[in-house]
C-alpha cells in the first residue's frame, strides 16, 4: 500500500510539474507577444541631411523664423557686424549650431566685408583677423567661407585657414563656390574634419524654386547617405524649410549639424 501510495504521490507530481511548466512556456510566449507589440520597430534612416544657413548677422528680421524651425540648422554667422554677437546667441538658445562665415577674397568684383582675407596677407595678419572673427561669433564650432573663390584656389592662403581651423579643434566647410577649390585636398593632408556644400537652395529667392532644391537635396542624401544644403537667412528660405523639413522627417530622413557629417 505505501507502495502504491508513493506511486501516486510521484504521478502527481509528475502532472503539477508539467502543469507549471506548461504554464510558464504560455506566460512566456504572451510577454514576448506583448513586449514586441509594445517596443517600436527601429526608425529606418533613409539619409542624413545638413541644412546650413548663411550671412546670418546682418539684421535680427529672421530669428522668429529660424526659431519655429525644430530641426537641427547650422547657422553661418558674418563677423564684426553689429548684430554678430546678438544673432549668434540668439541662434544658440535656439539649439542650432553655429560657425564662423569666414569672408574670403573672391574673384568677381563684390563689396567685401570688414577683414576680409585676401591673397596679399600674411600669416600673422590671417591670424589676427581669425582672432577677432571667433571673438565676434560666441559659440563657433566651425568655419565656412563667405565668398572666396580666389582663396579656396589658393594652397598658400587656405593652408594658414586650414591649419588654424585645426589648432582650434574647429571643423572646415567648403562653401564651395569654385570647382577649382583645393580645400579639401589640404584638409585631408593636413588631417582636420572637413565637409563639402552639395546643393545651393535659394539662388533664386522663389518658395517654388527653394522646395524643388530641398528635394533634389533630399534624392541625394537618399542615394550617397548624406547631403549639406546651403541657404540664406531670407524668409522665403526658412518658411520653405518650416513647411517641408516636417514631412521628411516622417519620411525618414533625419537632419543633423553639419558637425555631424564633418570628417
Amino acid at each position: 500500500m505505501a507502495f502504491k501510495a508513493r506511486k501516486q504521490m510521484n504521478r502527481k507530481l509528475v502532472i503539477i510539474s508539467v502543469l507549471i511548466l506548461s504554464f510558464l512556456v504560455f506566460v512566456a510566449v504572451i510577454l514576448t507577444a506583448v513586449h514586441k507589440r509594445i517596443l517600436p520597430k527601429a526608425a529606418l534612416i533613409k539619409g542624413k541631411i545638413a541644412i546650413v544657413i548663411d550671412d546670418w548677422g546682418y539684421n535680427l528680421s529672421n530669428l522668429k523664423d529660424a526659431g519655429e524651425i525644430k530641426q537641427p540648422l547650422t547657422c553661418a554667422v558674418l563677423p564684426n557686424l553689429n548684430n554678430s554677437a546678438l544673432v549668434a546667441r540668439k541662434l544658440n538658445s535656439f539649439g542650432f549650431e553655429i560657425i564662423l562665415h569666414l569672408p574670403m577674397e573672391p574673384k568677381e568684383k563684390y563689396r567685401l566685408e570688414k577683414n576680409t582675407i585676401t591673397t596679399t596677407m600674411d600669416a600673422l595678419r590671417i591670424r589676427s583677423i581669425l582672432d577677432q572673427d571667433l571673438a565676434s561669433v560666441l559659440f563657433a564650432k566651425g568655419i565656412s567661407n563667405h565668398m572666396g573663390s580666389r582663396i579656396t584656389e589658393n594652397s598658400r592662403v587656405s593652408a594658414l585657414i586650414i591649419s588654424e581651423v585645426k589648432r582650434r579643434k574647429l571643423y572646415f566647410l567648403d562653401s564651395f563656390v569654385t570647382a577649382k577649390s583645393v580645400c579639401s585636398l589640404l584638409a585631408a593632408k593636413m588631417k582636420v574634419r572637413f565637409a563639402k556644400r552639395d546643393i545651393f537652395l535659394d539662388n533664386r529667392d522663389d518658395p517654388a524654386y527653394i522646395k524643388a532644391q530641398i528635394f533634389k537635396l533630399r534624392d541625394l542624401a537618399k542615394k550617397k547617405g548624406q547631403a549639406i544644403g546651403i541657404g540664406h537667412d531670407r524668409r522665403n528660405t526658412l518658411a520653405v524649410l518650416k513647411e517641408v523639413i516636417p514631412q521628411m522627417v516622417k519620411d525618414g530622413y533625419k537632419f543633423v549639424f553639419v558637425s555631424e557629417i564633418a570628417k
